[in-house]
Parts: C-alpha cells; structure tokens; sequence
C-alpha cells in the first residue's frame, strides 16, 4: 500500500480539553473531508478525555507534558515530532502555541498558520505591549493568520503588524442541528433542583469558572435583581454550568445575600445543549471574549440574551434585536437587564427567536468549515506553486 496522500494538518494548542476554541478544531477534523485532509493533534501540555469528541479513528494525539512557563525548551522535540509526521499544515492557536511556528518553519513545514481566538486573563484587551512584541517576534514564521473577529482582525493590522492579506477574518459555526429550540416550553435539566417548583425563570450560564468569565458579577446581578423584586425572588433563579477556581468565590456570594438556595451551580456539563433548552434565558459575563461559541450556542437555542460588550460579542449580536449588551464588570446595569427580560418575558423570547434566524443565516458550521477548508486549499496552492509541496493532482 502506497503513502497516504491526503493533506496532514497538525493543530497545535496549549491544551486538548474543554473548551470553545479546542471545540472548534474538533467541528474541523470531523467534518472536513476525509478524503482530503487527515489530522492529528499536538497538545503542548495534555490531552483529556473531550478527545473522544472526535468522530475520525485516523487522528493521532500527541500530549508534550510541558510544565507552565516558557516553552522554546520543547521546539527540539517538536521539530523531531514535525519531521516524522510531516504535515503539509501546522496550525498554530493563540499565543500560548504561537511560539511552536518557529519549530515548524525548523522542521521545514511548508505552510504554517496561526489563529487568534481572543485573550486571556493577563491581557483581556490585547493591550500589553509584552505581548504584542512576542507576536510580532513570531510573525515571520507565521505565512497566514486567522482573526476569529474584525476586533482581533484590526488588533493583527494595527498593533501586530500584520499585513492585510496575510489575514483571514473567519467567524465560528454553531451546529443548528445539535443546538436548537425546546419545543413546548423549556426541557427539564438533568438533577436540576428547580424542577416541579412552578412557573420558575432560569437564567443562567455555561462556561469555565474563571476571572475573565466574572461569573461573580453574575452572581452579583442576579443578587441585585432579585433584592429590589419580591416576584422575581419568588420566580427566578439562577443556574451556573462549568467549574473552576471562582466557584468558591460564587458560592460566597450567593451565601452572604441568603440566596443560596435560589441558585445552581451545576459544575462541568456534558449536555450542553440540553442544559441551554433547559432556561429562560442567557447570560455571558466576561470581561474579554473573542468569538464566544456559548454566545452563538445560546442564539441557535433561540434564548434571549444579555451580554458584556467586549470584543467579537459586539459583532456576533450587532443587532440589537438579537440581543442586549451590557458594559462589562457593570453589575447595576446587567442587574437591570435580568429583570427587564424577567418582567416582559414575551419580548425577550421574540429576541431569542431572531437571534436563532440570525445565526442560521450568519454563523452555520457547514460554512465556518467551507471557509477554514478554503484558506487550507489557497495556501496549499500557493506553496505548490513555490515548489514548496507536490501540486494536487486531479
């Protein structure tokens, strides 16, 4: 049997779990074409058990057990790793991967990407000049980028110095199909203790429990909100899915009000979808986002929704008929957004119905999947023009 030729792309990312962007390399292996494109996975720290999220049997996953800090220790084992496995595409996420290009363009890998899915906690506006600088060191190594948002688009362009054609804005998909409406009023959530007590409102979350998620300014609202309503401390209720190190800090919260028992922290879920059909509505609290897939999975489910106005949240509800934006850590105001959709909950259903009809229209996963297919094939042509790798044969 001869040598595979399909195209190999390896992903590299500082680690295989949970997570919207390691979600979006998953919807990419499984529906790709096969008969094109082959994968495997290189986690610089570890692989967990959300691997089995991946439908292919003929993914490699690689778990390099970096310890925390700087990581140029490992690119000789990663150099050796690329240059057995020989993908055609390396692609890099985020800038805790971003300095393995430099070992790619070592091993000689022809095409080498790199995108940027938004911030972390150190940096929640892309505003340290540190990190700037790191990424402008690594862009020689880097021939494109993809820019989840036209916010992290501009910060590439103006602050990094990327030139404009060597950037791709791709937007992330949402499976319409596996996110949808409930049907009949909201479904029962698995062990949720708020079902059978009457005409309840859910609101609620699903992410991480971490600083740039402020899940405590969550709690903080929901708190404020039902202190100044006696029906809302009657009806509505909040519920949290996703763990973390803020979970303490939630529960202290909560405690100190004596609404304790009007909340649900529901730890790590894996029935998403079901958890979604199972509010009222949705909440996203963060203090930085990029492109948020639980925001694009709320608006398949049809919820309305409230949300911090920072980076890519800005465009994924720039309608503000799809949703309601709130400045972030602003704990008055998104208190005052709870109550509103708890006081006319007809208008906030008809918004969560357009946002379903605007994410149907703007955010399907078959086009995200198209699109990253698109930027593979116009970069393999082009390095197959430089010599760089065979030419396809039709």
């Amino acid at each position: 049997m001869g040598a595979d030729s399909r195209v190999l792309v390896a992903h590299v990312l500082h680690r295989f779990d949970i997570g919207g962007l390691e979600n979006g390399v998953v919807n990419l292996i499984n529906r790709l074409p096969a008969s094109r494109f082959r994968h495997a996975v290189i986690a610089l720290t570890e692989v967990t058990d959300f691997s089995r999220r991946i439908e292919r049997d003929d993914v490699q996953l690689f778990a390099l057990n970096k310890p925390p800090g700087q990581g140029l220790w490992i690119a000789p084992r990663m150099r050796r790793l690329l240059r057995e496995l020989r993908p055609a595409i390396v692609h890099t996420r985020n800038l805790a991967a971003l300095e393995m290009s430099l070992p790619a363009a070592w091993a000689g890998v022809p095409i080498r990407v790199h995108g940027e899915h938004g911030w972390d906690s150190t940096d929640p506006d892309g505003s340290s000049r540190k990190y700037r600088l790191v990424r402008r060191a690594y862009r020689p190594f880097v021939h494109q980028y993809i820019a989840l948002s036209r916010h992290i688009e501009h910060y590439l362009s103006q602050h990094v110095g990327v030139p404009g054609p060597r950037i791709a804005q791709l937007y992330n998909g949402v499976d319409t199909r596996r996110f949808h409406p409930a049907t009949g009023g909201r479904e029962p959530i698995a062990a949720s203790p708020f079902e059978g007590q009457g005409d309840l409102w859910l609101v609620g979350t699903v992410g991480r429990l971490s600083a740039i998620k402020d899940q405590v300014l969550l709690a903080r609202a929901f708190v404020r909100a039902v202190a100044s309503s006696a029906e809302a401390r009657r009806r509505m209720r909040l519920v949290i899915a996703g763990d973390g190190p803020l979970r303490a800090q939630v529960e202290q919260v909560l405690s100190e009000a004596g609404m304790a028992g009007l909340a649900w922290l529901a730890g790590a879920r894996n029935d998403v979808p079901q958890v979604l059909r199972g509010l009222d509505a949705f909440v996203l609290p963060s203090i930085s986002e990029g492109i948020s897939n639980t925001i694009l999975e709320a608006m398949a489910t049809a919820l309305p929704i409230v949300a911090t106005q920072v980076g890519g949240n800005v465009e994924l509800l720039s309608d503000p008929a799809t949703g309601r934006l709130v400045p972030a850590q602003d704990v008055d105001t998104m208190a005052r957004a709870l109550l509103d959709d708890f006081e006319h909950p007809q208008a906030a259903r008809e918004r969560g119905q357009r946002a379903r009809a605007d994410v149907e229209a703007r955010f399907s996963l078959d086009g995200m999947v198209a699109a990253y297919g698109d930027v593979y094939e116009r970069l393999l042509a082009q390095a197959a023009a430089r010599g760089a790798i065979e030419p396809r044969h039709s």
